[in-house]
């Protein structure tokens, strides 16, 4: 026989060589060595060989391992994670081997498929198949190995791998020459392995490159030992609670076994925050932060798209793991529809062996597993990459956001800050899983085209165009709903900054009665919003009907088209369709969804590049030295600044002038002359224009607008330095907290509110003194910190903390406050940005106007006090210490003295345990009742019916025995009727559910609008506004979109599981036996998995917040951070809070994989099942047309049951958001508005007489009494002064005339009315305040002084000019239309209290309430205001509150509360003439000069 023969032979048998005669020696070996079945036996037995040994040394492993356990213990002594720090890397070698290896393993899975479902001869096809399955086990079980050896730190390759190699190389050598001769030589004859060939030929390269790695022996794996403290893998959580994934070994990882400890915990009891371990070492933010530093494009390299760049450049090992698990699925997805014809043919007994059966059912139940694991793996390390990927450029974007320069700070804003790291971070990590779906999608159409055309010819051009439309329209329908989602996010980021407003400044809304006018303007801004997410779900809802109609409409085109055709239509044919079509529908689903995301990632790298590229404070500006010589501490030559970059445009220019150590430099000047900017200026907070500035060691600063964080005092003094208890009892007694901290229950332990919400602007202004104090620095530059304070405390802490503990520090004072200036060593007076005079005070009191101007207007007033004060008090009563915690918010905060808690803030009620079905019900009968929720459900389940109908009639027509008598023409009319019928039942099904949505959500909105809106004052004292912004932004947009489409989703997967058990069972009927226990085992999996998954999705929710909350805290505190050099000390906050929150991802992601994983394998178990029934009973029983039916149904059995189970754990962690949403929508209200049955008149009131009877106040039920029993009565035309010692109840008294907080007894009555028979906005509307923080909002001029819009611009000019503000507004451009940004920035704090002075002016009220009205303009701008208020308001009765006692000293009555009691109410003359409390602070501030 000749060589030829040997080659082309199938024949496994030695016969062949006998029949052929000749030298038998060559004969033999030509025969084993050349031809295909002895070859193929030859390296199946080296395979499994090798397998053995591998096994051997695993068990010998396993056991020495056990002995040694139990002998000495020695494993478990062994830390977890190695004391001794190691950094792993591995070169191009190591990957080239892992790449290679897993390459030859997965072309063999797929050859392995392919043989046995090819039609060949019996013996061969087993032979052939098993061959190619050791390969594939084999080369499997090496890349487990190469895998191992990177994380056992092996530099170099076992011998028994280097030798498979070498020997395997030589096989397939004789593999490759026999391939090519049949390939070139015998067309014909060796038609039947032409598959093989063309596959040896293309592995032997892949074994040249493993015979090199086996001679080289290197793994490349390189082992470096880490020493040094700044090891990219330092830890900060304690290393015992690392996860589970760190340490797992490949199994472990492959099936998420290594999560099993946190789910039992998990089930057992609710999880708390500690419960979850921490990232492994290599996933921490600090080290994500780092390497995207180190991968940062190169100045020179000049890259457009740097942040894109550097993140591909991270991550791209990720991308390319994640990509080739793709490739594995998607080579075995199509398995299922391929094999259907080959079980079709067996049970219709045209199998080509006895034993065909079972093999197809081992082949189906292999693609599954595959498929299941890989699908999920998938899934699993995108998920982790888009989490590694968000926590790296949170870090990046906080790092930068400290050290942005001042004008790109406002070009960008907080707001928008804060939205590139909650937004376009997570933008970014979502896009992670939706990348690979855009080649992906693709390729998967291909592949399903090439099996249509096998069985269908050309009627799959029919196909192809239907499926091009279908993709078509998804795509114009994902483009219109993303223009429409981009619409519903400009508007919803409009009406949260509404909402963020009204909750910042919700005491000066309810003081002025506008709650209805900022309800008009959310509203407004909803309406908009609405109107877009209207058109948004109902284009939703189109795309669901096209892509659930896409397999029916599909089918009916290609089967019409093969009819036309004259293609014969058999079950096998008809069911792989069908079965093909229904998996190109999630495809079709994600490609378009994966184009826009595509879309909106690049948008949102854009705005990264911008924001990264942003320009950074120049830190070069000003020239520091540490521990210099000389005595100058701060020189500035020929200074100029400006706040922008870009313009040349000075703020403050012209600046010479020297500071010497240890002095104190006061700077002083009128409202908006650039005293604060000057500070900006010394500490390189402004671009540099020109000149030269020194500053000589540390700087501390306090600004003039107070910065507070969410924390305890005792943080807040700290502030990141360890605890020296001397120099904090010191900077506490300086800044004269100690009687604050005795009325707190918890002394410094009290918790703080957001931005001092709980807190006196006094306190907040002497916390932050404290803090500077603390630092221990060399200059201090303090801006305006006397403005919030009473005159005593203010010559208190002029005396023991400016002069006292800061008397060997520099000290640069911005003050308003003239008698200080005596005491002071330099002077510098500003106007228009430059210093006009410089020096003593006496020199310059005689060089110049402006200072001479400031000091006068002083003086007029002071004139009063000194009257009064030449009759000497004897012998004064001295004020009782504070009984009470804040005045400014009157929240307060004497808490539960019954062992309560330190927290003002309450923490944030979180619901353990299951979503009650109670939830659901009020959600989905909100808006049509139970009549919708039984019209859904009878539309789904007729839907569903129509489906299995049209499936039924296939089965039925193209049966075997109606071959004879089918009729193609009413085969189709009745297959394309049962297509429409479905088609307009998912159009009504959508339309209702969708409408049922929308109404829904919009009742949720009104009523937590509503419930916030008239919630009392104490209600937003006690809750952070974040916690009630989640509510509006998060868990509204849960119940806008989230929760009505995955409710329908849901309900339409069940209802589509039922039909496929149904079908499944009827035919393979014993499968029912397995569906009763596999139904338990997944409802229990569910149970199970939820526990934990609600618990940590819920403490997802509740980590991320404090990552946004730090995150704006930190931006807008920046300048605070900067000058003590805090940013280290801040970045490492941020990384704690980023690495709390995204372990809560990860193991959330986990947890998701763990339970698909499971659920599908059970999925697959049973349809394998069902097919070894249909496969083992009797033809008789089992059609093979039902056999082609049941398994077109149960090949999406796997993925139906995961998606229904997902879906609706999803559904259900996400109806949290319905049950936070009603806690807020019952929110106990304030009295009512409006009294319809007691209106006041419309004068009222008329004469401004104002009467309190034993008035007490306390601010909870079990708090004590605040104000004890007040008595007085004020005529109407009387102008009031209320003086006392800080936290005494003065602004209590306001609140209480306010009735923002309701009297606990007695009486108030104004003109004859007791005003608790009135509704609030009936009283609350009739008064004037100006209140002690001068709020404007984001707007205009005109919306700021005339927000109910009901004066003329006459009126409102006039009001400008009686306040004088008329010059500054008509100079700019807009005039009244003049912008007003966010908080007021770009208006002078001085400025924004004449502005309120306007509003007052306006309104013309017969009673006038001041609460510090002028605490932060100069002395001359006071004088102006009280000129303005004594001559404008001359009928009316003022009210007000002071510090600075020559507000009051000519007012007709001065009424002294003391600890909430009204101790004194007397003219100020005839306080003065006797020993009395108002005496004692007249003396004080009198004396405050000449004292100092």
């Amino acid at each position: 026989m000749s060589s030829s023969s040997w080659i082309t032979t199938l024949s496994c048998s030695g016969s062949v060589v006998q029949s052929s005669g000749g030298n038998s020696a060559i004969q033999w070996l030509g025969f084993i060595l050349l031809s295909p079945c002895p070859q193929r036996a030859l390296l199946s037995s080296v395979n499994v060989l090798f397998l053995v040994v591998m096994l051997v040394f695993a068990i010998q492993k396993l056991y020495s391992r056990f002995t040694s356990n139990r002998h000495s213990g020695s494993e478990f002594n062994h830390p977890l994670i190695d004391n001794k720090r190691f950094l792993v890397k591995t070169n191009l070698w190591f990957k080239l081997s892992l790449i290679v290896t897993a390459l030859i393993s997965v072309s063999s899975i797929v050859l392995c498929i392919l043989t046995f479902a090819r039609h060949s001869e019996f013996p061969w096809k087993t032979v052939d198949g098993l061959y190619w399955l050791f390969q594939a086990i084999t080369h499997t079980v090496i890349a487990v190995l190469i895998v191992h050896e990177m994380r056992f730190k092996a530099v170099t390759h076992p011998l028994t791998l280097r030798i498979y190699w070498s020997v395997e190389f030589v096989v397939l050598a004789l593999f490759f020459v026999s391939g090519l001769v049949r390939l070139i030589s015998f067309q014909e004859t060796g038609s039947n392995l032409r598959l093989d060939d063309i596959g040896s030929v293309i592995l032997f390269p892949l074994s040249i490159f493993l015979l090199i790695v086996a001679i080289k022996g290197s793994t490349g794996v390189q082992v470096l030992e880490e020493m040094d403290n700044d090891n990219i893998y330092e830890t900060v959580l304690d290393k015992s609670n690392v996860t589970g994934y760190a340490s797992a070994s490949f199994i472990s990882i492959a099936f998420w076994m290594w999560l099993n400890p946190l789910l039992k915990k998990g089930s057992v009891s609710p999880l708390k925050i500690e419960d979850v371990p921490s990232l492994s070492p290599e996933h921490k933010a600090e080290v994500m932060s780092r390497l995207f530093q180190k991968n940062w494009p190169k100045p020179e390299e000049n890259s457009q798209h740097p942040v894109l760049k550097t993140l591909v450049r991270c991550f791209r090992k990720e991308l390319l793991f994640t990509a080739s698990l793709a490739l594995i699925r998607l080579s075995v997805i199509y398995v299922g529809p391929i094999l259907i014809q080959r079980f079709v043919d067996f049970t219709s007994g045209k199998g080509t062996s006895p034993n065909e059966g079972y093999y197809l059912v081992i082949i189906l139940l292999v693609a599954k597993f595959v498929e299941v694991l890989s699908s999920h793996q998938f899934n699993f390390h995108t998920q982790k990459l888009g989490m590694l990927i968000r926590s790296t450029l949170i870090t990046s974007l906080y790092k930068k956001g400290l050290r942005l320069s001042g004008s790109a700070r406002q070009a960008h804003g907080v707001g928008q800050i804060v939205n590139y790291m909650a937004v376009d971070a997570q933008q970014l990590s979502d896009m992670m899983l939706q990348l690979h779906f855009l080649w992906l999608m693709p390729m998967q159409l291909i592949v399903a085209l090439v099996i249509l055309y096998q069985s269908l010819g050309a009627s799959t051009v029919a196909a192809f165009v239907g499926l091009i439309l279908v993709v078509i329209f998804v795509l114009i329908r994902t483009k219109k709903n993303n223009a429409y989602q981009f619409s519903i996010m400009m508007f919803r980021d409009l009406r949260m900054k509404a909402t963020n407003e009204m909750l910042n400044y919700m005491r000066v809304i309810k003081f002025q009665a506008w709650e209805e006018q900022f309800n008009k303007r959310i509203q407004s801004f909803r309406e908009t919003e609405f109107h877009w997410l209207s058109r948004f779900m109902y284009s939703i809802s189109a795309n669901m009907i096209v892509l659930w109609s896409t397999p029916a409409l599909i089918a009916t085109i290609t089967f019409g088209s093969a009819i036309l055709f004259g293609v014969p239509l058999s079950v096998g044919t008809v069911f792989t369709t069908t079965s093909l079509l229904r998996l190109l529908q999630d495809p079709i689903r994600t490609f378009p969804q994966a184009m826009i995301s595509l879309s909106q990632a690049i948008i949102s790298l854009e705005r990264m590049d911008t924001f990264m590229t942003s320009k950074e404070l120049v830190d070069k500006s000003v020239e520091r030295v540490v521990g210099c010589e000389g005595d100058i501490a701060v020189e500035v030559k020929d200074g100029a600044f400006s706040w922008d970059d870009e313009s040349g445009e000075g703020v403050v220019k012209k600046l010479n002038f020297e500071i010497k150590k240890g002095e104190i430099a006061a700077v002083v000047g009128t409202v908006g002359s650039g005293k604060s900017s000057l500070l900006a200026a010394i500490l390189g907070e402004m671009a540099k224009l020109s000149g030269k500035i020194r500053v000589c060691g540390s700087t501390a600063y306090v600004a003039q607008t107070s910065w507070i964080q969410n924390g305890t005092i005792q943080e807040n003094i700290l502030f990141g330095s360890p605890m020296s208890r001397e120099r904090y009892k010191e900077a506490i007694r300086v800044c004269c907290l100690e009687k604050d901290l005795e009325m707190m229950d918890y002394g410094d332990q009290t918790e703080i509110g957001e931005r001092g919400i709980n807190l006196s602007g006094g306190q907040k202004q002497r916390i932050q003194l404290a803090r500077a104090v603390y630092q221990d620095c060399d200059i201090y530059l303090l801006d305006d910190v006397f403005s919030a304070v009473d005159a005593h405390t203010g010559s208190e802490i002029f005396k023991e903390c400016v002069r006292g503990a800061l008397r060997e520090k520099t000290v640069v004072l911005v003050t308003h406050q003239v008698d200080f200036l005596h005491n002071v060593d330099q002077i510098f007076v500003m106007r228009d940005g430059m210093i006009v005079q410089s020096g003593k005070y006496n020199t310059i009191l005689e060089s110049g106007v402006d200072f001479k101007a400031l000091v006068t207007a002083h003086d007029a007033s002071m004139e009063l006090v000194d009257v009064e004060t030449k009759t000497e008090n004897k012998d004064p009563p001295t004020m009782s210490p504070q009984k009470s915690f804040t005045e400014e918010n009157g929240e307060n905060n004497s808490q539960e003295a019954n062992g309560g808690s330190s927290k003002l803030i309450k923490d944030e009620e979180r619901e353990t345990g299951k979503v009650s079905l109670n939830v659901y019900k009020l959600y989905a009968t909100e808006s049509f009742g139970w009549w919708g929720v039984v019209a859904v459900f009878f539309l789904s389940i007729t839907w569903q019916g129509t489906l299995m109908a049209s499936d039924y009639w296939l089965a039925y027509e193209t049966s075997a025995k109606h071959a004879t008598s089918f009729n193609p023409s009413f085969f189709i009319e009745i297959y394309a009727f049962i297509g429409i019928a479905s088609f307009v039942l998912v159009i009504f099904r959508s339309l209702l559910v969708t409408l049922m949505g929308l109404n829904t959500c919009q009742i949720f909105f009104r009523d937590i609008l509503r419930g916030i809106l008239h919630a009392p004052m104490s209600f937003f004292d006690t809750t952070p506004s974040g916690r009630i912004l989640t509510r509006a932004s998060n868990d509204q947009l849960n119940v806008d979109i989230l929760i009505p489409f995955f409710m329908s989703l849901t309900l339409a997967m069940f209802v589509s599981l039922l039909s496929v058990i149904i079908i499944t069972c009827q035919y393979a009927w014993p499968t029912i036996i397995l569906v009763i226990p596999l139904g338990w085992l997944n409802i229990w999996y569910r149970g199970y998995y939820l526990a934990t998954s609600r618990e940590i999705t819920r403490l997802d929710g509740i980590t991320k917040a404090p990552v946004i909350h730090h995150f704006s805290e930190s931006i807008t505190g920046v300048m605070t951070i900067r000058c003590f050099r805090k940013q280290e000390f801040f970045c490492e906050e941020n990384v704690k809070r980023v690495n709390a929150n995204i372990r809560m991802d990860f193991h959330n992601n986990a947890s998701n994989e763990w339970l698909g994983f499971r659920l599908e394998l059970l999925g697959s178990f049973l349809l394998c099942t069902s097919a070894l029934f249909m496969i083992v009973l009797p033809s008789s029983i089992i059609k093979p047309e039902n056999v082609g039916l049941s398994l077109s149904y149960g090949l999406s059995l796997n993925s139906v049951l995961y998606w229904a189970i997902y879906m609706s754990c999803f559904l259900e962690n996400k109806m949290v958001s319905v049950e936070r949403m009603k806690q807020f929508s019952v929110i106990p209200s304030e009295a009512e508005w409006r009294k319809k049955d007691f209106l006041p008149p419309l004068n009222w009131p008329t004469h401004g007489n104002v009467e309190l009877k034993n008035v007490q106040v306390r601010y909870r039920p079990d708090t004590p009494l605040v104000l004890k029993g007040i008595t007085l009565s004020i005529h109407g035309g009387e102008k009031i002064g209320v003086v006392g010692r800080t936290g005494g109840g003065k602004s209590t008294l306001i609140q209480v005339l306010f009735r923002l907080v309701e009297p606990s007894g007695g009486k108030i009555i104004i003109d004859g009315i007791d005003i608790s028979a009135l509704g609030l906005h009936d009283l609350r509307s009739r008064f004037g305040i100006i209140p002690q923080e001068p709020v404007l909002f984001e707007g205009t001029v005109r919306s700021n002084i005339d927000p109910t819009e009901q004066y003329s611009d006459d009126e409102i000019w006039k009001s400008l000019e009686r306040c004088q503000l008329k010059d500054v507004v008509s100079a700019k451009p807009e005039k009244l239309d003049s912008a007003v940004v966010d908080n007021g920035d770009n208006w002078s704090v001085g400025q924004r209290q004449l502005l309120c002075l306007g509003r007052v002016m306006l309104k013309k009220s017969r009673l006038l309430f001041m609460d510090e009205a002028t605490a932060s303009v100069d002395s001359h701008t006071d004088g102006v205001i009280q000129k303005i208020i004594r001559e404008d308001f001359a009928a009316c009765t003022i009210i007000s509150i002071a510090h600075r006692i020559p507000t009051v000293m000519d007012c007709d009555r001065v009424l002294v509360i003391d600890a909430g009691k009204a101790k004194e109410f007397d003219k100020p003359s005839h306080l003065l003439e006797r020993p009395s409390l108002f005496g004692s602070l007249v003396q004080e501030y009198a004396n405050r000069s000449t004292e100092l």
